[in-house]
């Protein structure tokens, strides 16, 4: 037991030893942390400096094959310039990083950089440092020690006020925004004199006097000819800060003039654009010297040159704001952030509503040509059924002849009889006048009588086109029944017709229409030619059924045969033995034409009975009395 306790005590403490040695190991990838002191001139939230921050770190973490350990300090003396609380802050620094002294110090702007070289003898003098972030002006005014290197932008400032000339050529001042700061005020003594070939030309006011309120109010009132330089203001003469890009975008948001900057960390939506510094660029860059100097390079052996971005940007939605013509921007220039049209934002849509409006035109246009063929063959059908109606109404009138020529007969020769008389009175001396007044209206009435019935034949045999028109069904039956009454009595046939309590006003052909009461009592009589003369009967009976008008033709005759009962409109289907088969097909033609229905049965008592239902006018339409009928 005793051995036992002594192995499990010794195993103990080996996998301890063996955990911290673990502990204390690098990774397994062989790669120990850097450490990186980030020294801010301002703060952290000052653009464009935050912007290069922030960027920087980005590419450090794609660049460095080591795990990183970033911190982070504030140089805010330089706000005011007080190098009073230098030493304070360069003892804090020295108790921060005395036992693990940083792999490098990396300074973010000028006011940075330089309090590195001025406490460089008082702590972390070895720790090579990287000046990031600063103008190559900076670069040239300074000594770099063996154990610096800098990172230097080129800040174009002519450039940047040609530019403005360029888009804007009416421009005859430009209104200055910088902040009241040391360096600041460093800044403006330089752009003064870059910018000195711009007198006479532009007349630069630069408000670095002003608080930052009164800028706003400078600018919201600037003249139509004028133009907003950014530069930024970081602290205003009132000794306010402004971090970040929240003073921007409330001047944006007042002025009256187009505003430009230098860098592409003011490009956010409130700077028209221009040649700009690149916080891309230039942060890639500075993260490849960083790695160089961390895996051992010294400072002193880099040369990095100042960097430029040579491709203008500039922000769409600014353009269009101030109406600068795209055309004036320099070739090669990028226009950024463009609205998508329609068609980009919806192009799936579009392309899905496309093709469904080609589908459906197609649809349609197939639907046109189907209903136009259907046209066409409705009104060759017509054609057809209306020659084959005159062939049908000749025929008609073919068998019309003996009675017609009866029905003439009758007032020719009485007109011949009283014409003789006539001429016999006026003989006479004195002529008997009132005899002669009688004579003449008989004359007259026969002559109306002869006419009437050829202007029923010409009516019967005229060829014309379908022409519907309001019609009195009544009064049309009544003509047909007066028309058909010689043959009718040639023929031994009792016709008689019953007319509605009700008017019977319909809209259609009216030689059509009465073609079909002819067709339909014509057949009759030919059906009830072998029956007695007492039972040669046909009754032509009228009645409102709904909306809809009923015309009645029954007959005496033997009905029709049961197996051609549902066949009987069809074209050559005939009862008849030398019959062709086609009145019954035109009779039902000619109603469907005029959107009715015809059916045909047999009545209990014996014959045939036929049933036109034809629609009736609406009572509006028939308000008045209509014409009768042909």
């Amino acid at each position: 037991m005793v051995r036992l306790a002594r192995c499990l005590r010794l195993l103990t403490v080996g996998t301890f030893a063996a955990t911290l040695f673990f502990l204390q190991t690098p990774s397994a990838t062989g790669a120990e942390a850097k450490r990186i002191l980030f020294l801010h001139s301002f703060g952290r939230d000052f653009d464009p400096w935050s912007a290069h921050s922030r960027r920087l770190k980005e590419e450090l973490s794609e660049q460095s094959p080591w795990p990183l350990d970033i911190q982070e300090h504030e140089l805010v003396s330089a706000r005011g310039g007080d190098s009073d609380p230098e030493a304070k802050f360069v003892n804090y620094l020295k108790s921060v990083y005395a036992q693990a002294p940083p792999d490098l110090i990396v300074t973010l702007g000028a006011p940075a950089a330089l309090f590195v070289q001025r406490q460089r003898q008082h702590f972390l003098s070895t720790v090579p440092a990287l000046l990031a972030a600063v103008d190559r002006r900076f670069v040239q005014q300074v000594n770099l020690s063996e154990n610096e290197v800098a990172v230097a932008s080129v800040i174009d400032l002519p450039a940047t006020f040609r530019n403005i000339q360029q888009l804007l050529p009416e421009t005859r001042k430009v209104f200055g925004l910088l902040g009241a700061s040391p360096l600041e005020r460093t800044w403006l003594t330089a752009a003064r004199k870059e910018l000195a070939f711009l007198d006479g030309k532009i007349d630069v006011v630069w408000l670095n006097d002003l608080s930052f309120e009164d800028m706003v109010r400078t600018v919201a009132n600037a003249p139509p000819d004028s133009a907003v330089f950014w530069g930024p203001v970081r602290v205003d003469s009132a000794g306010v800060s402004h971090p970040g890009s929240a003073a921007l975008a409330r001047l944006s948001a007042a002025s009256s003039a187009p505003i430009f900057s230098y860098h592409d960390a003011f490009f956010n939506g409130h700077t028209v654009g221009g040649p700009m510094i690149s916080v891309s660029v230039v942060e890639r860059r500075t993260a490849e010297v960083a790695v160089r100097i961390l895996n051992g390079e010294k400072p002193g052996n880099i040369r990095v040159e100042p960097i430029a971005d040579p491709v203008p940007r500039y922000d769409w939605r600014q353009l269009r704001r101030w109406g600068i013509d795209e055309s004036r921007l320099p070739p090669g220039s990028e226009v950024l952030f463009r609205e998508p049209g329609i068609w980009t934002r919806y192009r799936t849509s579009l392309l899905l509503i496309s093709a469904a409006l080609l589908l459906q035109s197609l649809l349609i246009g197939a639907l046109i040509y189907q209903i136009r063929k259907r046209v066409l063959a409705e009104g060759q059908s017509r054609q057809r059924m209306a020659e084959l109606a005159h062939m049908s109404r000749h025929a008609v009138a073919g068998e019309l002849t003996a009675s017609i020529s009866h029905e003439l007969n009758q007032p020719l020769g009485a007109i011949l009889i009283n014409a003789e008389a006539m001429e016999l009175l006026l003989n006479e001396q004195p002529p008997d006048l009132d005899e002669i007044k009688q004579i003449a209206g008989d004359i007259k009435r026969d002559e109306e009588r002869a006419s009437e019935v050829l202007r029923r034949l010409r009516s019967l045999l005229k060829k014309s086109l379908f022409e519907p028109k309001p019609l009195d069904l009544d009064r049309l039956v009544h003509d047909s029944v007066v028309f058909l009454d010689p043959l009718m009595r040639l023929r031994g046939v009792a016709l008689t017709a019953s007319t509605s309590d009700v008017a019977l006003q319909i809209e259609g052909d009216p030689i059509q229409l009465q073609q079909v009461i002819i067709n339909l009592v014509l057949n009759a009589a030919d059906a009830v030619a072998a029956s007695s003369p007492e039972r040669r009967r046909i009754v032509i009976g009228l009645a409102r059924v709904a909306n809809a008008a009923e015309l009645r033709v029954s007959d005496t005759g033997p009905g029709i045969p049961s197996d051609k009962l549902k066949e009987i409109f069809e074209p050559f289907v005939t009862t008849k033995p030398d019959g062709m088969g086609m009145g019954l097909s035109i009779v039902r033609t000619i109603v469907e034409a005029h959107h009715g229905k015809i059916s045909a049965a047999n009545q209990r008592d014996g014959g045939a009975l036929f049933l036109v239902q034809l629609p009736l006018l609406p009572v509006a339409a028939s308000a008045d009395r209509l014409p009768e009928a042909a």
